[in-house]
């Protein structure tokens, strides 16, 4: 399991992106769930974790493509694929990611190993 931060550190409403390979996006929601997906859009280069979330979903700051935070499934275009989805685990008030098994979704031209930087936390 990756370890990310004290759920103390990320503020409800807040993102932040954990760098792995590809980088993963870490959501705390406004009722204080929290979620793990890659960071970058399946549509183009974007960091997911500078996007808007609102309920259990976040939209891309790019071109506005909406990603379910539960589940990774696309609800919006330009986007077509969903993105990985990985389990998050808090325990003794820290944030921990396991990293899904399945291959990533990732945008032309971005591939594993040679993503470029895209944005920072949120």
């Amino acid at each position: 399991m990756l370890s990310v931060c004290p759920l103390s550190s990320l503020a409800r409403g807040e993102a932040l992106r954990v760098e792995a390979d590809p980088p993963i996006a870490v959501f705390h929601t406004e009722d204080g769930e929290v979620f793990a997906l890659d960071d970058t859009c399946t549509h183009q280069d974007a960091s997911l974790a500078d996007g808007w979330v609102e309920g259990c979903e976040v939209e891309c700051p790019l071109h506005a493509s909406r990603f379910d935070l539960r589940t990774g499934q696309v609800d919006a275009p330009p986007a077509k694929k969903p993105v990985r989805a990985h389990r998050v685990v808090v325990e003794d008030g820290h944030i921990f990611v396991e990293l899904s098994a399945e291959e990533p979704n990732l945008p032309p031209g971005v591939s594993v190993g040679n993503q470029a930087a895209t944005g920072g936390a949120a």
